[in-house]
């Protein structure tokens, strides 16, 4: 196998193998071989501990399946390809503070499933990193989010049936967080070298650096001088 593709499947190799993953699981599950019902987030629940790490994995359907699939695939991607350094511990935070601040804060007696926090936190660290950042690629990324997923915004509206908005509400929070306390993080491609760090063209000044070191009456004197020493006279 060549070099640019053993690099291009090693990027999305984890992409896919949470993609995966994640569809294994819901087969198992439709099937009756794997009962997940206690593995679903149950806020402020002893037993709903576990769930901070096992929900993104558990789907109600199909469809909300595919729903999460697509982003959770692109998103990841695009981490893991353009913010190498800090992609998989920024994806883990992303996952496990987002699971936390749910059990911690969102409504009680209804158990969260589904990898859309993840998501949701997925999109603001790459938005937010591009404003943080300001650096040309990083904008471009962030322009990119704006343009694909700023539908997503809807879904951190409050007393949506059927929906973890505050799933969607603390994962992009998360997402924020993360992305601040990475920004300093930067990549190898980000870094701007400064042109006059190593060089000190001969010509920078233009004009001597003992100009203006010497007083008008100084000067004078040192031009009569210089004149005087140029005349000759000739003798009879």
């Amino acid at each position: 196998m060549s070099s640019p593709r053993r690099n291009i499947f090693k990027l999305i190799q984890f992409p896919i193998y949470l993609v995966v993953s994640i569809w294994v699981i819901h087969i198992l599950k439709v099937s009756g071989v794997l009962n997940l019902r206690t593995f679903g987030l149950l806020p402020r629940d002893v037993d709903g501990i576990l769930g901070i790490f096992t929900s993104p994995f558990i789907h109600g359907s199909f469809q909300h399946l595919m729903s999460n699939s697509v982003p959770l695939f692109v998103m990841t991607l695009l981490i893991v390809s353009f913010y190498k350094r800090i992609a998989y511990q920024s994806i883990l935070l992303i996952y496990v503070l987002t699971g936390i601040a749910v059990w911690s804060f969102a409504r009680g007696n209804v158990i969260h499933i589904g990898a859309s926090g993840v998501v949701y936190g997925l999109v603001a660290f790459v938005f937010w990193t591009g404003i943080f950042r300001r650096n040309v690629k990083s904008i471009i990324l962030a322009l990119i989010i704006v343009t694909f997923y700023s539908g997503l915004f809807l879904g951190i509206m409050p007393n949506q049936k059927g929906i973890s908005w505050e799933s969607h509400l603390f994962g992009g929070l998360v997402g924020i967080l993360v992305a601040f306390w990475m920004k300093d993080d930067i990549e190898k491609d980000e870094k701007q070298e400064d042109p006059w760090k190593d060089e000190q063209p001969a010509n920078k000044y233009f004009l001597p650096r003992d100009t203006f070191e010497e007083t008008l009456l100084e000067r004078a004197r040192r031009i009569k001088e210089q004149e005087g020493d140029s005349w000759t006279s000739d003798m009879s």
